[in-house]
């Protein structure tokens, strides 16, 4: 598919309001920010622009099918032969169309590589505003912790989840009037969604029956690209499902997929790979699974929420380090690494204290309920501020 170089039939409702440009690019992004983009509609001018980093449609057309958002107004289809040309490609188009559009302003949310769009809004004098701000695991073998670095420097204004953030973005010198905590948006979605959730039957589709499998999600780079790290981890899963003797439903992303198939790697019978399932589908497992094992960024927040409604599960995190550690203050999950002691210990400890009930306490910044109101204020509040007192216009 062809980059997106022409924006000109891109328009403005001209109604008067605030100009906003979102820009997304992966399915954490879609899901995260699924909220805040609802809100954004009803009170901005609003466009929401798609990178095209990872699209397709179990990764991320489901996901606006299920939490009820549009379509994109745009998509770039900056996808490149590389990261080096993906990330060219990034900066590129959204040059082009921020200087086509002329936004207000531009949300972001996250470290992935469409955040590096605001590169593009600081040469354009462009506010930014940057969502899951000051997240540090201070690995700097991760590409995410380098983003992260990168897009909190050059905003304007950032949002952070926590103190724990806030206390990171203060020790790189960012100015304490321009960071604000909003708490993650997570809960805002999970709440939305929640009877959705409850009404799925994904269970009864793939003949599971509850606290009778281990769900486990397995995508990130250092997982699957590092050859070492890939052996580890996937041996490891291979024990966990000799030891438990249940099926281990693996949602397993494309690139994970492609990498087990040129690998060789031969999974246990018991490890059922699945295409990614869609957000109440999912959702739905994590609340009825025996344990929930994964790499995602978002289980501590999904821990939380679930902990908060009185639907706990036992969380373990397959990462040696964490970007979310006010979730480990309050006990939220377990963090295992990848190799098979750790993993099976991890998740011992997990399953054997969630049936004591031994729980973790919800992190209060993640189940807050209205992080999309407090985003939309200040946006509202600080694109004249960061106009006048930065860009001196």
């Amino acid at each position: 598919m062809d980059i997106n170089k022409d924006y000109s039939n891109i328009k403005w409702q001209e109604n008067g309001k605030l100009k906003l440009l979102i820009i997304v690019g992966t399915r954490p992004e879609i899901i995260r920010l699924a909220a805040v983009i609802s809100k954004c509609r009803k009170y901005f001018d609003c466009i929401l622009a798609h990178t095209g980093q990872n699209y397709d449609y179990n990764l991320n057309g489901i996901f606006f099918h299920d939490l009820k958002l549009k379509d994109p107004d745009v998509y770039m289809n900056a996808v490149g032969d590389d990261l080096g040309e993906t990330v060219g490609n990034i900066i590129n188009c959204s040059y082009k169309l921020m200087n086509q559009i002329k936004p207000d302003a531009l949300l972001i949310l996250g470290d992935t590589n469409s955040c590096l769009s605001a590169i593009s809004a600081k040469r354009l004098h462009i506010p930014i505003f940057h969502m899951e701000a000051g997240n540090r695991c201070k690995d700097e073998c991760l590409p995410e912790e380098t983003n992260r670095r990168i897009v909190d420097i050059i905003s304007d204004v950032n949002l952070a989840y926590s103190e724990h953030a806030r206390k990171y973005l203060h020790e790189c010198g960012l100015p304490k009037e321009r960071v604000y905590v909003t708490g993650s948006p997570m809960a805002e979605v999970l709440h939305n969604n929640l009877e959705q959730i409850k009404k799925s039957d994904i269970l009864e589709k793939l003949n599971l029956k509850e606290k009778g499998y281990i769900l486990l999600s397995a995508h990130r780079e250092e997982n699957i690209d590092t050859e070492k790290n890939f052996l580890s981890l996937f041996n490891a899963i291979n024990k966990l499902a000799e030891k438990y003797d249940m099926p281990i439903l693996y949602s397993c992303h494309p690139r994970s997929k492609k990498r087990l198939e040129e690998s060789g790697f031969k999974l246990d019978l018991r490890v059922i790979q699945h295409e990614p399932l869609g957000f109440h589908d999912y959702n739905n497992l994590q609340m009825n699974a025996f344990a929930v094992v994964s790499d995602s960024g978002t289980l501590p927040e999904e821990s939380s929420y679930f902990t908060s409604i009185n639907r706990p599960f036992p969380a373990v995190c397959i990462r040696t380090s964490t970007e979310r550690p006010e979730a480990l203050d309050k006990g939220c999950f377990v963090l295992a690494g990848i190799d098979e002691k750790s993993l099976l210990q991890a998740v011992d400890t997990a399953v054997e204290m969630n049936k004591d009930n031994d729980l973790g306490i919800p992190v209060p910044d993640y189940v807050e309920e209205n992080v999309s109101t407090k985003v939309v204020k200040l946006i509202q509040s600080y694109t004249g501020v960061v106009n006048k007192m930065v860009w001196r216009k």
